[in-house]
């Protein structure tokens, strides 16, 4: 049984790092739980509470990235609420459509968002483009810490700190 709660954790931890990626998926806290539970199959030995503070609090920081990274960038440029939504389901709407989707998804919607309400076609590209700016920098921060936390466990529990 331990075995498969292993490849659980393990699974957790992997599909959290594509997570950091896809806006599906809870990235950061599916690698904290594979951690979590990788740690309570070991009895803590390995990865003792210090070490599991330490990662949760870089977790609660990843968590937090990926809730203000859109905002800040949008607010940056002066978006409306319209655009922070549209770049939210152009986010959601962009995840069926590959990778160009990935990308374009956040941009357009932020766009069309803001087309709505400010009428002015230059002013929703900037806004589009600050909005895309600040999904791409919390994606990017979110892809470094997750990489931080897996790192840093997979260290602790080979060198046993």
């Amino acid at each position: 049984m331990d075995i498969a709660l292993y490849l659980l954790a393990i699974a957790l931890i992997v599909g959290g790092l594509i997570g950091t990626v896809l806006p599906s998926l809870p990235g950061i806290p599916m690698i904290f739980g594979g951690i979590l539970l990788a740690a309570a199959l070991d009895d803590y030995h390995h990865l003792g509470m210090t070490w599991l503070i330490i990662l949760g609090v870089l977790a609660a920081f990843g968590i937090a990235v990926d809730f203000i990274a859109a905002s800040l960038g949008a607010k940056r440029v002066g978006a409306s609420s319209s655009a922070i939504w549209g770049a939210w389901i152009g986010t959601m709407v962009g995840m069926f459509l590959g990778l160009a989707g990935l990308i374009l998804g956040p941009f357009v919607g932020a766009l069309l968002g803001e087309l709505l309400s400010s009428k002015s076609v230059l002013r929703s590209a900037h806004v589009g483009i600050g909005t895309w700016l600040g999904l791409l920098f919390g994606v990017l921060v979110k892809l470094v810490l997750s990489l931080i936390m897996v790192a840093l466990a997979a260290g602790v529990w080979l060198l046993h700190v």
